[in-house]
């Protein structure tokens, strides 16, 4: 079905239709809490999470924690995995969806025509998995982080299958990182197979709603598996409620974890990447350059070979890694030819 073109006037009513639901949902809670006995005439509207989409058919998740079949209204946008919504029964276990809440973050890549596509939102963490083997990719490690503080979200870097690794080389793997922790990425090391409950991941994705990103063959399924012991009993229980059998599987699907958070599970958004963005902005995505930005003696500095650059003299200092300002380099290089 083609995309509507909508006029200004169009989308500033559907904006208005939308508020007007969001402030009816805090009206009701707040009556609620003031009068439980209170019996409304018709459905109240309700807050809920996106579970899984698949077109207009939704897996929603109650307050209560509840798997609900939902439809969605046309003029409400595009609901993905992770979305903040309004809804209100239309019967057992099946309701529609109003209103989308405000997104905190939605991760997104572009589509076949170049425009950007939300895959899931209100992400909290990025957890970039890499491993012995395949040996790392500080490129594509860089490029995860610098989309973790663009969206304004939190990253660690796990290293998985450690126990491929034994005396000095597991050492030398580590320190590879030093430069992460430096700046303030924190790390950990971790095997699924000499710790299958996968404990301090998840301790650290507790109150999180967290993604797992890295190389195919880094173990991010095992890492599932070890965080979502029930995933089959979950993947059940969504498919049921979108009532479109086993396909849960191939869309962005979002799991209850056992410490009040959420994973994101999703090729798609594995593999998302920067999008269309300018120098200025690529800067901000190195937490390390921004006390020199702006210190140049040319204001279009490329931090390249001019004199007086503030990055290459930190780079100099140890300031900055090297690999760091490589990797800035390249990701300029290709900013005009990209996506």
């Amino acid at each position: 079905m083609p995309r509507r073109h909508l006029s200004e006037r169009q989308r500033e009513r559907i904006r208005l239709l939308q508020e007007r639901r969001r402030n009816r949902l805090q009206a009701h809670l707040a009556q609620t809490s003031a009068d439980p006995d209170d019996d409304p005439i018709e459905a109240p509207p309700q807050p809920g999470r996106v579970m899984v989409r698949h077109g207009r058919d939704l897996a929603v998740e109650d307050a209560a924690g509840g798997l609900q079949h939902c439809v969605c209204r046309r003029s409400i946008g595009e609901p993905v995995c992770g979305d903040q919504v309004v809804w209100q029964a239309t019967g057992s276990d099946t309701g529609v969806v109003t209103a989308l809440l405000p997104r905190t973050t939605v991760l997104s890549r572009p589509d076949y025509s170049g425009r950007d596509k939300p895959l899931a939102a209100n992400v909290s963490l990025l957890i970039i998995v890499v491993a012995p083997r395949p040996a790392p990719s500080g490129f594509l490690v860089d490029q995860y982080l610098v989309s973790a503080e663009l969206l304004g979200v939190q990253a660690l870097l796990l290293c998985n299958k450690m126990d491929l690794l034994a005396g000095a080389e597991h050492a030398d793997f580590l320190a590879g990182f030093d430069h992460y922790q430096q700046i303030g990425y924190p790390l950990l090391a971790l095997s699924v197979r000499a710790d299958p409950s996968a404990a301090a991941l998840r301790q650290r994705c507790a109150n999180e709603t967290a993604i797992l990103l890295g190389q195919s063959g880094v173990g991010k399924s095992s890492l599932v598996k070890a965080l979502l012991p029930d995933q089959a009993v979950q993947i059940g229980r969504l498919s049921q409620a979108t009532g479109l059998g086993r396909h849960t599987t191939s869309a962005a699907t979002c799991y209850r974890l056992d410490r009040a958070g959420y994973l994101i599970d999703s090729p798609g958004v594995r593999s998302f990447r920067l999008g269309a963005i300018d120098r200025a902005t690529l800067q901000r995505g190195f937490r390390e350059f921004q006390p020199y930005l702006g210190r140049c003696r040319f204001r279009d500095c490329t931090h390249r070979n001019e004199p007086d650059c503030a990055l290459q003299a930190a780079v100099a200092d140890g300031a900055i890694a090297p690999l760091r300002l490589e990797t800035f380099q390249q990701l300029a290089a290709g900013l005009d030819t990209a996506y």
